[in-house]
C-alpha cells in the first residue's frame, strides 16, 4: 500500500535540510485498533511483530488518512534512497499556566512561532518530536516546525532590540514548556531494551524459527551451538551498544547542568541551571573559562574560545559580537559565511572574555539542546546516515535468489515425500528444513567479521574508524581531495621574507633569520598587533601563522593587561610590550582595542591598535590581491602582481599588510568592518615558506601509480596552490596548467568565463599571462587527454556553479587546483565529483574541512584527537601516509566481503543439493554430519578467512563494487555446476558398484557386515526408519549418503580455497596462516573419516564402509573438481584482460558519469578552449549551435546511448 499525498494530508519537515523528511497525517480509528488487538491475539503475536519491522502498514492498517492539523499519528518517511518510515504520536502542551489573559503575552512576541503555536482559546500547543528534536505545530502556516532555535528571520537590529535586554518570566516559562530542557540528554539505555531490540532483529527470529524446528527434528546438537553463537553474538552486540551509549552519556552530561547567569527583563539578573535555558535568553559571560551549554549569538564584547571539541583543532578562535546594523537582510543572510565568528558554539569552552564599553559580555540563545552544534553532532552518532553502497543492496538481492532456490526446493520435497506417502507432519518439517539449509543463517555475522578485523588493524596504525560500515567504501575510492596546508604542507610556516612598500615602491627585501633586526615602523607595528593571539596557560596561543609572525618582533603580549588605557577603549584590551631580545622601540608598548578576526569568505583579519599615549590606528593583513583591493591606488607599487607571481609561482604563501591612521573623533566601538578596512596604506608582503611534508609526494606517486585522482583544495593563494601541487607531483612537469577565470559582468546579470594558459617561462611578466595567443598552436600538441590540468578559485567556482552549470562537469574532469575555496564551497565541490560518480575521499585537518570531511565517502581527519566527531576515519599521524593505507585495508576489507558472500552461498547451495539428491530417495544427512558441516567446517572458515592482510602495493584498478557483476555471478554460477556435477555423478556411479545394494549397507565390507549383521537384517528405506532409536542405525545410513556427505563437505574446504583470493588486493592464501593450518585439519580429519573404517565413528556420524577403490575414486572426483574449479577462477574468472577484451568486444561503456564524459571529451577537438572568453547569456545561444565543445546537449544527450 502506497502513498497519495493529498492536500493538507502531506508535507515536507525541514525541507532542503540534510534531515529532510516526508510527513503525512493519520487519525487513529478505535474498530480498526479493536481489529488489530484481534489480529495479534490470533497470530499470537507474530502480527504485533510485523508492524514492528514495518512501522508504515501498522499505521496504514489501525488509522485513516486526514489532513495533518487533525491528525493524532504521524507518518514520517526520508526522502533518501532507502525511503525508512518511522510513525511518531502527536501530543498536546498546556500553556495555560502561564497565559492567564491576553496582556500576559507581549506583542513583540507576534512573529515568532512561540506565539504562531498557540490555539485559542484552549491554550494548548500540539506537539512531536522526530529525532530528538521537538516540532510544534504553527497555527497560521498550517505546517509543523522546529522550536528550540531563535527563528533565522530576525535582522542584526532586531536581536539587539528584541532581546538584548532579556526575556521576562511569562515568555522564559512558556518558551520552556514548547522547547522541554536546554539538555543534550543521551541516557544510558537499559540493558533489557537493547537486547529485545536485538533479539527482535528479523535475522534472530529467523535463527529462532530454525532451531524451533531443528529441536523438532531432534537436531539438538547444532540447535544448540547455533544459540550459544546467537546469544554470544547478542550479548557482544549489547555489550558494544551499552559501552557506546555510555561513552556518548558521559561525553555530553558534563554540559547538561551548568549555572548560569542570565539577564531577565526588568528584573535585573538571574543565577539559574542551565537546562532552564531557552531561545531568546539572554546570557551573562562572566571572566575565566566557561563551559558553553547552548548555541549563543555574542552581542557585546569579545570572546576567546576553544573549539576543539568541534573541530580537532585546539588553536583558540576569536568571537566577535554582532554589528547593530540597521538593514532588512536576515543576521544569517546578513553575515553570510562569516556567521560563525558571532555565535559561540554549544560543548566548546570560553577560554577569556573582553567587555566593551557598555559592560559585560552577553550573548543571545540561539538554539538550546539538540538544535545546536553539539546536539547535532550526537544526533549524527545516534542516527547515523545509511551507506547507500552497491554491496548491501546486492547483498538482499542474493539472498533473495537463495529464498527463491528454497521455494523451489520445498515444492520438490513436498512433491517426492507426498507421492511416497509420508505423513503430513513429517513433509512439513522437511519442506521447511529446505529453508534453513538453503539460507544460511550464519551469513551476516561472516559478513561482519571482516570490517571488524580490518578496524582492528587500522587501529593498530593510528587510523581510527567511528564508521565500520564505510570500510568497503574506502576500495572503491578512485578521487581525494586534499586540503594544502597542515596536510601536504607543514603546519607551521617559516617565516622567509618581508618585502616592505614605501610611497608605491618595494624596498630591499628583509630576510629571516637575519643578524640585524626588523627596524621601527609601521611594518613592525603591523606584524606585532595584526593578530589574534592570547596568553593561554602560560603559552601564547593562536594560529600557527600568527605565532611566528608575532614571535619574529621579540615582543611579548603582557598576560597581565587588566587596566585602563588613558581613558581609551577596554579594560580588557590585550596589550603587546617589547621583550628582552627586541629592539629599542620610542614606545612603552601597544594596546589592541578591537579585533575584526580573520574571516576566510573575506580572507583578511584587522585590528584597530593604539600606541600607549598615541593616536588609534588600523592594521589589516590578509589574502595580498584583497588587502591590496582595500588600499589607495597610489600606495599600491606598479609591479605589484608581478612580485606577487613571482613568489607565488616559487610556492611561497604570502600575505599582504596594510594600514590607516583614524580620526580621534569616532570610539574604535562604534567603527564598522567596512570603515576600518577601506582607504588603506600598503605596507608591504609577509612571504612565509610552507615546505612540502617528507611524505607526501611519495603518497601522492602512489596514488597516482593506482589511477587514483589526487586534487587541492585550499583556502591559500592560487598561484601558489599550483606550485605546490607541481612540487608535490600533483600535476605532472610536461602537463599544462589551464587557469580558469569567472567574473560577474558589472551591471548586469551575465557572467564572463575565460581560460588562460599559464607558462613557467613567463612569471617574471604577469601580464603576459592576458596575451597568449602566439603559442596557441603549439598549445593544443600539448593537450592530449589528461595533459592538461584546470585551476580555479573558489570566487570563480560559485559563479561558474551559478552561470555556466553545463561546464562545471567538464571542468571538474580535470580540475586539479581549487585556491581560495571557503568551507561551504569545499563541501559543494566534493557533492559535486560525487554527482560525477565519482567515490570521493576528503582528507584535512578538521578545522575548516568539517563540513567535506562529513559529506565525503571517506573523510579522514588528521586530528591528534583518537576520533575527531568530524569525520568518519581520524589518523593519529598528521600525515596523507592514511589515505592509500585506508585504500589498501577498504580494498581488502571489500574483497574479503565478496569472498565471504561466495563461499557462505555456495556452502548452503551444495548442502542443499546434497540433501536435495537424498530426498529423492526419502533419506537425508544424519544430526552429526549436519553438524560437522556447519559447525566444524563453515563457521571455523568463516571466522578465519577474514584473517588474510591486504596486500601491500595498490594496483591501477579497483576491486568490483557489486555482487551482481557478471565475473562473481559466472564463478557463483560454475561452481554450483562442478558441485551439482560431482554430487550426481557420485549418486548415480555409487549405485552402479557391483558391491552396491539398497537393502543391505554392510554388503561392500563382508568383515564389517558379519560382525553386524545380527544388530540390523536387511532392513529396507522404511524399515529403518521404524528403527530409528536403535544406536546402529537411525534411518540416514545408505551408501548415497556417505558417498554425496563425503563429497560436498570436503567440496566445501575446495571452495574455500578457490575462493580466498590472494593477490593482487589482499597477501596470498599462504600467509594467512591460521586459515590454512584450518584447512590442512579440516581436510585432515575428512580424509581420516573416508579412510578410518572405526565402527563407532561411522556408526555415529551415519557413515557406511566402502571399498577402498571407491573412496579412492572419491578423491579422484574431489581432485578433478579442485583442478577445474581453481582452472576456471584463475583463467577465466580472474583473467582481468579477458574481460577487458569482452568489454571491447561488446563495446561495453562503463556506466560512470565521469567515464561517459571523458570519453566525449575525447571526441571533442574544441576542448579545452584556450584565451577565449564566453558569457553566460551568449554561451545559453551559442550551446544549440556548433559549439560542439562547450555544449551541454553533447553531454545530456549522448550518455545514455554510450
Amino acid at each position: 500500500m502506497g502513498e497519495n499525498p493529498a492536500k493538507n494530508h502531506y508535507a515536507q519537515l525541514n525541507q532542503g535540510e540534510e534531515n529532510e523528511m516526508e510527513i503525512f497525517g493519520y487519525k487513529t480509528q478505535g474498530c480498526r485498533r479493536a481489529l488489530c488487538i484481534a489480529g495479534y491475539i490470533l497470530s499470537c503475536g507474530a502480527l504485533r511483530l510485523l508492524f514492528y519491522w514495518k512501522p508504515e502498514w501498522h499505521v496504514w492498517i489501525n488509522c485513516i488518512r486526514c489532513s495533518l492539523e487533525e491528525a493524532d499519528v504521524v507518518l514520517l518517511r526520508t526522502t533518501d534512497d532507502f525511503r525508512t518510515y518511522s510513525r511518531k504520536t502527536v501530543t498536546w502542551i498546556s500553556v495555560s499556566a502561564f497565559i492567564k489573559n491576553r496582556s500576559d503575552y507581549p506583542a513583540t512576541e507576534e512573529d515568532s512561532i512561540f506565539s504562531k503555536a498557540i490555539m485559542k482559546p484552549s491554550l494548548l500547543v500540539k506537539t512531536m518530536q522526530v529525532q530528538k528534536i521537538r516540532y510544534v505545530w504553527n497555527v497560521y502556516a498550517k505546517q509543523f516546525q522546529k522550536v528550540g532555535v531563535l527563528e533565522d528571520h530576525y535582522t542584526c537590529s532586531a536581536i539587539h532590540d528584541k532581546f538584548g535586554s532579556g526575556l521576562t518570566c511569562n515568555e522564559q516559562n512558556v518558551r520552556r514548556a514548547m522547547c522541554g530542557p536546554n539538555s543534550i540528554d543521551v541516557p544510558v539505555i537499559p540493558i533489557w531494551k537493547l537486547l529485545i531490540k536485538e533479539v527482535l532483529n528479523p535475522f534472530y527470529v529467523f535463527q529462532l524459527f530454525s532451531v524451533c524446528l531443528w529441536f523438532a527434528e531432534d537436531y539438538m546438537e547444532y540447535a544448540i551451538a547455533i544459540i550459544f553463537m546467537s546469544l554470544l553474538s547478542i550479548f557482544l552486540t549489547v555489550y558494544d551498544l551499552r559501552k557506546q551509549s555510555t561513552k556518548l552519556h558521559r561525553l555530553v552530561e558534563s554540559h547538561n547542568n551548568i549555572m548560569v547567569t542570565v539577564c531577565r527583563n526588568k528584573e535585573d539578573f538571574q543565577e539559574l541551571e542551565s537546562h532552564y535555558l531557552v531561545p531568546g535568553d539572554l546570557l551573562i559571560l562572566k571572566e575565566g573559562k566557561t563551559l558553553l551549554p547552548c548555541d549563543a549569538i555574542l552581542v557585546s564584547g569579545q570572546c576567546t574560545v576553544n573549539e576543539s571539541m568541534l573541530t580537532g583543532e585546539s588553536i583558540p578562535v576569536t568571537k566577535i559580537h554582532l554589528p547593530q546594523a540597521d538593514n532588512f537582510k536576515p543576521w544569517r543572510v546578513y553575515c553570510a559565511e562569516d556567521y560563525r565568528k558571532h555565535v559561540l558554539f554549544c560543548g566548546t569552552e570560553v577560554i577569556q572574555t573582553k567587555a566593551d564599553d557598555r559592560g559585560v559580555v552577553k550573548a543571545v540563545v540561539l538554539q538550546t539542546g539538540f538544535n545546536t552544534a553539539k546536539g547535532d553532532l550526537v544526533r549524527s552518532i545516534l542516527y547515523p546516515k545509511p551507506m547507500n553502497f552497491k554491496l548491501y543492496r546486492d547483498a538482499l538481492r542474493f539472498l533473495m535468489c537463495l529464498i527463491a532456490f528454497a521455494a523451489i526446493g520445498m515444492i520438490y520435497t513436498v512433491c517426492v515425500f507426498a507421492l511416497n506417502g509420508e505423513e503430513t507432519g513429517e513433509v512439513v518439517k522437511k519442506a521447511l528444513d529446505v529453508i534453513t539449509i538453503a539460507v544460511p543463517p550464519a551469513l551476516p555475522a561472516a559478513l561482519t567479521t571482516g570490517i571488524i578485523y580490518t578496524q582492528q588493524r587500522l587501529k593498530k596504525k593510528g587510523i581510527f574508524c567511528i564508521s565500520p560500515q564505510r570500510i568497503n567504501m574506502c576500495g572503491q575510492l578512485n578521487l581525494v581531495c586534499f586540503d594544502k596546508t597542515g596536510t601536504l604542507t607543514e603546519d607551521g610556516l617559516d617565516l622567509w621574507g618581508l618585502l616592505p612598500s614605501e610611497r608605491n615602491c618595494f624596498q630591499n627585501i628583509h630576510s629571516f633569520p637575519a643578524d640585524h633586526s626588523l627596524p621601527w615602523g609601521p611594518v613592525f607595528k603591523a606584524l606585532a598587533v595584526c593578530h589574534s593571539l592570547i596568553v593561554w596557560e602560560g603559552k601564547i596561543q593562536g594560529d600557527p601563522l600568527d605565532v611566528k609572525m608575532f614571535e619574529a618582533t621579540n615582543w611579548v603580549i603582557d598576560d597581565s593587561s587588566g587596566h585602563q588605557n588613558e581613558g581609551q577603549g577596554s579594560a580588557h584590551a590585550t596589550v603587546v610590550r617589547p621583550g628582552l631580545q627586541a629592539t629599542t622601540a620610542p614606545v612603552e608598548g601597544i594596546t589592541i582595542l578591537r579585533q575584526f578576526p580573520f574571516s576566510s569568505a573575506l580572507q583578511r583579519m584587522s585590528v584597530i591598535a593604539q600606541e600607549i599615549g598615541g593616536d588609534p590606528q588600523a592594521f589589516t593583513k590578509g589574502a595580498p590581491e584583497t588587502v591590496a583591493m582595500l588600499c589607495r591606488a597610489e600606495t599600491v607599487p606598479s609591479n605589484f602582481e608581478s612580485k606577487l607571481l613571482l613568489y607565488t609561482a616559487q610556492g611561497f604563501r604570502v600575505i599582504g599588510l596594510a594600514c590607516k591612521s583614524l580620526r580621534a573623533g569616532k570610539p574604535p566601538a562604534a567603527l564598522t568592518r567596512e570603515e576600518v578596512e577601506s582607504d588603506l596604506t600598503f605596507l608591504g608582503l609577509l612571504i612565509m615558506e610552507n615546505r612540502l611534508k617528507r611524505d607526501t609526494k611519495p603518497v601522492l606517486e602512489e596514488l597516482s601509480a593506482a589511477r587514483i585522482r589526487s586534487v587541492m583544495v585550499t583556502g591559500d593563494n592560487i598561484q601558489t596552490a599550483i606550485t605546490v601541487a607541481k612540487n608535490a607531483g600533483m600535476i605532472a612537469p610536461t602537463h599544462r596548467v589551464i587557469l580558469v577565470e569567472a567574473n560577474k559582468v558589472p551591471g548586469s546579470f551575465s557572467a564572463s568565463i575565460t581560460w588562460k594558459s599559464l607558462e613557467e617561462n613567463k612569471i617574471e611578466d604577469y601580464r603576459s599571462l592576458e596575451d597568449d595567443t602566439q603559442t596557441e598552436p603549439g598549445i593544443r600538441l600539448a593537450l592530449g587527454s589528461g595533459q592538461y590540468h584546470f585551476a580555479m578559485s573558489g570566487k570563480s567556482y560559485q559563479i561558474v556553479a551559478h552561470h555556466f552549470r553545463h561546464l562545471l562537469p567538464k571542468l571538474l574532469l580535470n580540475g586539479t587546483v581549487f585556491a581560495r575555496m571557503s568551507p561551504s564551497q569545499k563541501s559543494s565541490l566534493v557533492e559535486e565529483f560525487q554527482k560525477l560518480d565519482y567515490f570521493v575521499c576528503m582528507c584535512g585537518d578538521g578545522a575548516n574541512d568539517c563540513g567535506a570531511l562529513k559529506v565525503a565517502h571517506a573523510g579522514i581527519s588528521l586530528s591528534e584527537q583518537e576520533a575527531s566527531v568530524a569525520s568518519p576515519f581520524t589518523s593519529r599521524t598528521p600525515s596523507i601516509a592514511c589515505v592509500p593505507e585506508l585504500i589498501r585495508e577498504g580494498r581488502a576489507a571489500l574483497v574479503t566481503s565478496f569472498c565471504m558472500f561466495k563461499y557462505m552461498a555456495l556452502y548452503s547451495i551444495i548442502q542443499y543439493l546434497g540433501v536435495l539428491l537424498l530426498y529423492w530417495q526419502l533419506n537425508s544427512f544424519g544430526n552429526y554430519q549436519f553438524l560437522f558441516q556447519d559447525l566444524a567446517i563453515t563457521t571455523v572458515i568463516g571466522v578465519t578467512m577474514s584473517f588474510t592482510r591486504a596486500y601491500p602495493k595498490l594496483v591501477p584498478y579497483r576491486p568490483p563494487s557489486q555482487l551482481i557483476s557478471p565475473p562473481l555471478l559466472l564463478s557463483v554460477v560454475l561452481n554450483i555446476l562442478f558441485s551439482l556435477s560431482m554430487q550426481i555423478f557420485g549418486f548415480v556411479v555409487v549405485q552402479e558398484q557391483p558391491w552396491y545394494s539398497q537393502t543391505d549397507i554392510h554388503s561392500a565390507c563382508l568383515s564389517v557386515n558379519n560382525h553386524e549383521r545380527n544388530s540390523s537384517s536387511g532392513l529396507g528405506l522404511h524399515g529403518m526408519r521404524d528403527g530409528a532409536h536403535e544406536q546402529t542405525d537411525n534411518g540416514f545410513k545408505s551408501y548415497e549418503n556417505t558417498t554425496v556427505w563425503l563429497l560436498s563437505t570436503i567440496n566445501c574446504l575446495i571452495v574455500a580455497l578457490v575462493f580466498s583470493k590472494g593477490k593482487p588486493f589482499r597477501q596470498p592464501i599462504y600467509t594467512n596462516y591460521v586459515f590454512i593450518l584450518v584447512l590442512i585439519g579440516q581436510l585432515g580429519i575428512c580424509l581420516f573419516l573416508m579412510f578410518a573404517d572405526i565402527d563407532d565413528l561411522y556408526s555415529k556420524m551415519d557413515l557406511v564402509c566402502t571399498p577402498t577403490v571407491w573412496r579412492i575414486s572419491m578423491v579422484g572426483m574431489l581432485a578433478v573438481t579442485l583442478a577445474v574449479s581453481f582452472l576456471v577462477e584463475e583463467a577465466v574468472v580472474e583473467n582481468r584482460p579477458l574481460w577487458l577484451l569482452l568489454k571491447k568486444t561488446f563495446r561495453y561503456h562503463s556506466k560512470s558519469h565521469y567515464k561517459r564524459l571523458q570519453h566525449v571529451l575525447e571526441q571533442d577537438s574544441a576542448w579545452p578552449p584556450l584565451n577565449e572568453t564566453f558569457f553566460s547569456d551568449s554561451v545559453a545561444v551559442t550551446v544549440e549551435g556548433n559549439m560542439g565543445g562547450h555544449s551541454n546537449p553533447t553531454f545530456d544527450s549522448n550518455e545514455d546511448s554510450l
